[in-house]
């Protein structure tokens, strides 16, 4: 069992404050809108791996690649990354971190002219090329994807009736091909309000806004267990 923070839109003053309630995390997941200098200091603060997609008011994070040299911009000029130093971008990814394996679709329905949106077909477009990537790898010997890591949630599950807070009708289609059994997502803000665990098929969907704590179990036999509440398919709230 992985002991996992997920954190998404909103700063937690009483983090900022004092980590220990916390203290337990091994890793934090991040589902975007949230400064960068606020997950450096999680991260940091809590020594433990921590992965992330952007939501739309982050800023553009495209056009980066690895290189043995490090990080670097398309053109090949060697760059520094504008996340923390060692945070992971899972945006159209696959990471494997502390046997868990991860797939991230950042951003959100477009609804101005900022980064990190995408109308429906484009968000289809990267959906597909994902779900074609964490397919070859699988072939490969690559272990199944045990969480869907986005910022939007999927359309009619969780989502607005507004425009920039509706969800994106890939999603369905996206965690039904990857047989994902956990989606986590922010964007939507609660307001104070709980927010249940939703049901999409054979995959529970949660808003992380502010921050969560949960236990995960990667193994195979944990992700065929369900039960109701929170407990689902291996993870638990703690």
């Amino acid at each position: 069992m992985v002991h996992v923070l997920a954190v998404s839109d909103e700063v937690d003053e009483g983090l900022c404050a004092d980590v220990r309630a916390v203290r337990g995390a091994e890793l934090i997941l991040a589902c975007g809108d949230l400064p960068f200098d606020y997950l450096g200091y999680l991260m940091n603060a809590l020594d433990v791996p921590l992965v992330f997609v952007p939501g739309n008011h982050d800023p553009d994070v495209t056009g980066y690649a690895a290189s043995r040299a490090g990080l670097i911009l398309r053109s090949g000029l060697p760059v520094s990354a504008p996340w923390p130093s060692g945070a992971m971008n899972a945006d159209g990814r696959l990471v494997d971190v502390l046997g868990i394996r991860i797939a991230g679709l950042g951003g959100s329905l477009r609804y101005s002219a900022g980064p990190n949106q995408y109308s429906e077909r484009q968000q289809a477009r990267r959906a597909r090329a994902l779900s074609a990537r964490a397919h070859w790898q699988r072939l490969r010997g690559a272990p199944a994807v045990d969480i869907l890591l986005t910022h939007a949630p999927p359309y009619g599950v969780g989502d607005g009736d507004d425009p920039p807070h509706r969800g994106f009708r890939t999603l369905h289609g996206l965690a039904a091909r990857l047989r994902v059994p956990l989606l986590l997502h922010g964007h939507v803000h609660p307001y104070g309000r709980r927010t249940p665990d939703l049901r999409m098929a054979g995959t529970t969907v949660r808003n992380v806004v502010g921050r969560h704590v949960f236990e995960f179990d990667a193994t195979p036999a944990g992700r065929e267990v369900y039960t109701d509440s929170r407990v689902a398919n291996g993870f638990s709230e703690s």
